[in-house]
């Protein structure tokens, strides 16, 4: 089968129509019939020869699918087929969000608020300097306790010198209910007392 050819998203929402031979404003009626007389002139049972009317087929029920259903005939014609592709993404809810979103004045409007109160620059500083770094983190006030932290490689080092030594346990369970005793060869014996 020849490489089917891929689809440029328009914003005109014309296509649909066109597929059905009707003009953008058609009734559901008019969509109906259309639908009806173009789906027996290229059903596949009735030109089993050609796989072209199988793909005419094909888009015929895909444009009555779309055009039968409200929300989406709402969607495709203020949007076209990109706004059915930001629908079927994010949810017929968020269509108009998303466009408001993505229009010049939206992307222009947010660049001229961040570059006016310095916030790119600001997140960056703070998050580079504090985070990543923490040499230019605050210090903590005199009283309070500071953190303790500790690199992964000190951390890996430390639990390889613990696991060298080998050391017996020292400490007893916490739990008065229940006593652990280990008996030789690594056996455990678990005993309760009632």
């Amino acid at each position: 089968m020849a490489e089917q050819r891929q689809r440029a998203l328009s914003t005109s929402g014309e296509a649909l129509y066109e597929i059905l031979a009707l003009e953008k404003g058609a009734t559901h009626d008019e969509i109906k019939k259309s639908y009806r007389k173009l789906a027996l002139k290229y059903h596949p049972d009735k030109n089993p020869d050609n796989p072209e009317a199988a793909e005419k087929f094909k888009e015929i029920n895909s444009a009555h699918a779309t055009l039968t259903d409200l929300s989406k005939r709402n969607i495709y014609d203020k949007y076209g087929s990109l706004g059915l592709y930001v629908a079927e993404q994010f949810g017929e809810e968020n269509v108009n969000t998303y466009f408001m979103l993505s229009s010049w004045w939206a992307k222009g409007l947010f660049a001229v608020c961040g570059l006016l109160t310095g916030c790119y620059l600001c997140c960056c500083l703070c998050c580079c300097f504090n985070c990543c770094c923490g040499k230019c983190r605050p210090k903590a006030p005199e009283g309070e306790q500071q953190e303790f932290c500790m690199s992964p490689e000190d951390l890996e080092e430390q639990i390889k010198n613990d696991m060298e030594r080998e050391t017996p346990i020292t400490l007893q369970p916490t739990n008065v209910t229940e006593k652990t005793q280990l008996i030789g060869d690594s056996h455990r014996s678990y005993h309760t007392e009632s």
